[in-house]
């Protein structure tokens, strides 16, 4: 990786991390974050993580994520957590540029620098980080799952410039602080989402074709399908039309032995929950979960969902109009035991400070 873009010592962060752990154990959401505009506050520009807590629906600054210097962020990599630790894994480090959309309009893009095979843990309870053994191949936008407090990755992309994905997949043994290669999928893809299902890493959906596509004729796009790993036996099994749409999951679930998912990587948020039927291969609207998002028009900044018990939370933040904007981040839950009509349950929102965006979804830690 560039020395230009590392630095050994983080800046310090804005505002400092709480000096008190939360006193009540339980679940805790983590979540990545960045700013889209990194002018607004250059201590903050890298990427940091913040907490929320479900028993008291507040939220609470956490740390930075080490080694990303100011003018750059992390993104396309995955957080996951086991036991008392998160682990912040691969990417692909972006600099961010303005630039302009129309002769009236300008934005901020990211420029990607360099796809990384980094991975760094953070211990929630100690609340220090502390780097883990690489990847065996850099890769950002893939699949990861955690089965039997081990973390499995698969697919993604592993070259700038590249359009297509990898199929090549390792596990990581936080014990022995090492990863094991795997064998190759049946295809390669990358913004797949990996959930663990029925003891066995289920990579669906992303942007996939066969590994026997020919280059000189249109892709072979299997983007419906699923990759499904068995750890006692080893293989890889294609799971034809496992997720049924062209278009990727935002994000999949598991909660009491279903699937869940509210959504796409092009709409986060379809407006209810759909559950999966294994014995019909197919997607089912669930009964009561119809929600309205907001009285009120407002663009959304990012959805993120975090299953806990039988609880799916729903973590959101939103820009209204007005001058200056509000800022707001908002969190509900869903009860997916429920049989009646309030299986919804809305929390008061919280104000911001500046507007952010998700960099990756969350993960939930237990405390003991």
């Amino acid at each position: 990786m560039p020395m230009s873009c590392l630095t050994s010592t983080p800046r310090p962060a804005t505002p400092p991390p709480s000096s008190e752990f939360p006193p009540s154990s339980g679940h805790l959401v983590y979540v990545p974050f960045c700013l889209k505009d990194p002018t607004l506050k250059a201590d903050t520009a890298s990427n940091w993580i913040e907490r929320y807590d479900p028993a008291t629906n507040s939220w609470s600054y956490v740390s930075l994520i080490p080694h990303v210097v100011e003018g750059h962020v992390l993104k396309g990599f995955a957080m996951v957590s086991v036991g008392e630790t998160v682990y912040v894994i691969g990417g692909r480090l972006c600099h961010k540029e303005m630039t302009h959309v129309s002769d009236v309009l300008a934005d901020w893009v990211d420029v990607e620098v360099e796809i990384l095979s980094t991975v760094m843990k953070y211990n929630a309870r100690t609340e220090q980080w502390s780097a883990c053994a690489s990847l065996g191949t850099p890769r950002s936008d893939f699949a990861c799952a955690v089965w039997d407090d081990k973390i499995y990755v698969a697919g993604g992309q592993s070259n700038l410039g590249c359009a297509r994905g990898i199929s090549s997949a390792e596990v990581y043994d936080p014990v022995l602080d090492e990863w094991s290669p795997l064998p190759d999928m049946n295809t390669m893809r990358y913004k797949s989402v990996g959930v663990t299902w029925q003891g066995k890493i289920h990579v669906v959906s992303g942007f996939a074709e066969r590994l026997n596509s020919d280059r000189t004729f249109p892709f072979i796009t299997e983007r419906s399908s699923a990759e499904v790993f068995d750890p006692r036996t080893g293989t890889w099994e294609l799971m034809v039309r496992m997720w049924q749409l062209d278009v990727p999951p935002n994000l999949i679930v598991a909660v009491d032995g279903k699937l869940f998912s509210s959504g796409d990587c092009l709409k986060a948020w379809k407006g209810h929950i759909e559950a999966y039927d294994a014995e019909l291969n197919m997607w089912n609207e669930v009964e009561n979960s119809c929600h309205r998002e907001l009285s009120q028009p407002a663009k959304r900044l990012f959805l993120t969902v975090a299953p806990i018990g039988t609880n799916l939370y729903f973590l959101r933040g939103y820009r209204f109009s007005g001058e200056p904007p509000p800022i707001v981040s908002m969190a509900c839950k869903f009860d997916t035991s429920a049989t009646t009509r309030d299986a919804w349950t809305s929390f008061e929102p919280v104000v911001e400070a500046t507007e952010k965006e998700l960099c990756s979804h969350c993960c939930v830690v237990k405390l003991l």
